[in-house]
């Protein structure tokens, strides 16, 4: 059960340029959502929209090789 609910994510992260990259942007980003600051929400959006950019960031399709 619990394989069918994390294989789609999986294959979601396989398909980023930079998973890692990502992961780590929106882990920093529920840390800092989930702690006070001085000024409410800049760095949130900052950081929301950094991880946002990152998930949409795919890698690029192979070309087809030349026919001839």
């Amino acid at each position: 059960m619990l394989k069918s609910l994390i294989a789609p994510i999986v294959a979601y992260f396989a398909k980023l340029r930079f998973p890692v990259l990502f992961g780590i942007t929106a882990t920093l980003f529920v840390f800092d959502f989930l702690t006070p600051d001085f000024i409410p929400f800049a760095d949130e959006l900052i950081l929301g929209l950094t991880a946002a950019l990152l998930a949409r960031w795919k890698k690029r399709k192979d070309p087809d090789p030349p026919t001839t």
